[in-house]
């Protein structure tokens, strides 16, 4: 009796252990599925379209044949092409679970499927990391198809060659060559990466450089102009002043011009000055489209581009003997964009020193306009009086103003108008008041720093066959630390010797799949 009751609670012991193991593999099969299922809605639209395409191919290419080649055991022809085609999406996720899949399509009635078995076998070698693994796969894959060969020879009516034989050479044509040629490629693929990853350190080193040498030589530029201008500047103001007291003792009428010329030479030294601070500061030739508090309060009192700045270049134009009017349509310009100004103080004062230079004392008429959202400016001259030589020029200023409101968004044009007349206009862009900025348009990409470039990963823990490279994704090297890549390793040679001996091993599968699908449309 006892005996008996220690049987029955053994065998409740089992019972209960069964399915705990079976509820644990419920458990793993649902988590694995959800898994599943999660990769394929975060899979891109463009891979899901491709690999319904293959699916599609390949469940046609093993059913459309059966519609007029009448197989034996129609059942298990269908299953096995319903097989492949599901084999084909399965290598992304479980690349060695496909190929040892292609274990019962080895030993199949349905022929159809023998193009589908070494395009799986390929693609899924591609993917296992190390190639060992792949050839473990294989191994394995070729002993399962052994023992689904035997079963078939001791329950069927095959004969020993049929049987052992065609599955032994399926397995070379459609398992190993394909498997040799996977191999190669996935061997091939990091090295591609790498190439890839040094081409683009090289790309952001070189663009370094260039930013290294750009402001190089704008710092020997500014050092140049503050040595040359600004002491010829220094010379010019000093004497306009003391020509300045000398006119008010002996000449007063001419007090006021010498006047202008010591404010002017002060005003071009505040201005070389500016310029010289944009030469040496990066962060301000990148141009930000506000200015910072620091800049703020380097201004000068008189914000530039306003109707009182207009208004006091016209008025230093008209006391040098130039009879310019100011015609102002519109509120004043203190809620534009502080470059919107700049550009506007620049079209006015380019367009007065035209006027003094090359038709000096003709009639001027300086014409600011608010037209919606943009600003209109011009600056109209007629013909000068006299017959004085006008100064030559080259245009240079007025490429490099077009150049300025260009990069703002603007518009400029500039050209003869009238019998000895010149116009220059521009639209300038606007906005409501409400403080926004308008967005610059850069001439050149904002040159690279070393802090934007991310520090290098640690090697044990990136992968071989990681992603995919992506263009968008920086070098994982900073510039100062160049990548310690084998140059034998990644040579064109080898990344194409490697493609190559890839398409030379397939081509034995490629001419077995077209003889042996030959013969079954002969037969």
């Amino acid at each position: 009796m006892a005996a008996a009751t220690s049987g029955v609670v053994r065998a409740l012991h089992r019972i209960r252990r069964t399915a705990a193991r079976g509820a644990a593999l419920r458990t793993a099969a649902v988590r694995e599925a959800r898994a599943t299922l999660a990769a394929v809605r975060a899979a891109p639209r463009r891979t899901k379209r491709n690999e319904a395409a293959l699916c599609l191919a390949a469940l046609a290419a093993g059913l459309l044949p059966l519609l007029y080649v009448h197989p034996h055991w129609p059942v298990p022809a269908v299953a096995e092409a319903c097989w492949a085609a599901l084999l084909l999406p399965a290598r992304r996720r479980w690349p060695a679970g496909a190929v040892l899949g292609i274990a019962p399509l080895l030993n199949g009635g349905n022929m159809w499927t023998i193009a589908v078995m070494p395009l799986v076998v390929l693609l899924a070698t591609r993917r296992i990391n190390p190639p060992g693994r792949a050839w473990a796969a294989v191994l394995a894959t070729s002993v399962l198809a052994m023992a689904l060969a035997t079963l078939v020879f001791l329950f069927t009516s095959r004969g020993p060659f049929e049987s052992f034989g065609g599955t032994a050479l399926d397995s070379v044509l459609m398992l190993f060559l394909p498997a040799l040629s996977g191999t190669l490629l996935g061997q091939r693929r990091p090295l591609v990466r790498l190439l890839r990853e040094r081409n683009a350190y090289l790309e952001q080193t070189r663009v370094l450089t260039a930013a290294t040498a750009r402001m190089e030589e704008r710092a020997r530029i500014a050092g140049e102009m503050h040595d040359m201008l600004g002491h010829r500047l220094s010379l010019i103001s000093v004497h306009a002043g003391a020509l300045e007291l000398a006119a008010a003792r002996q000449a007063p009428p001419l007090a006021g011009q010498a006047e202008l010329l010591r404010t002017t030479a002060g005003t071009a030294m505040e201005e070389l000055r500016e310029i010289l601070d944009v030469l040496r500061r990066e962060e301000i030739a990148l141009a930000p489209s506000s200015p910072t508090p620091d800049e703020a309060e380097r201004e000068p009192e008189a914000v530039r581009g306003t109707r009182s700045d207009l208004t006091t270049l016209v008025s230093e134009s008209r006391r040098a003997g130039v009879p310019a009017e100011l015609v102002w349509t519109g509120p004043d310009s203190d809620v534009l964009n502080p470059r919107v100004r700049q550009a506007l103080h620049r079209v006015v004062r380019e367009g007065l020193t035209n006027v003094h230079k090359h038709a000096a004392g003709a009639p001027t008429r300086v014409e600011v306009a608010h037209a919606g959202h943009r600003v209109e400016v011009s600056v109209t001259n007629g013909e000068p009086p006299g017959t004085g030589r006008p100064m030559a020029g080259n245009r240079s200023g007025l490429a490099g103003l077009e150049e300025r409101i260009t990069l703002i968004g603007g518009s400029f044009t500039a050209g003869p108008v009238g019998r000895a007349g010149f116009r220059m206009a521009a639209g300038l862009p606007c906005h409501d008041g409400t403080g926004a900025a308008v967005t610059p348009v850069p001439a050149v990409p904002p040159a690279l720093t070393a802090s934007a470039v991310p520090a290098p990963p640690d090697p044990a823990s990136v992968p071989v066959a990681s992603a995919p490279y992506s263009p968008s994704y920086p070098p994982p090297y900073p510039p100062s630390d160049p990548p310690d890549l084998s140059a034998q390793a990644l040579t064109w040679p080898r990344l194409l010797g490697g493609g190559c001996a890839a398409i030379l091993v397939i081509l034995p599968t490629v001419a077995g799949i077209a003889v042996v699908l030959l013969a079954q449309v002969i037969r």
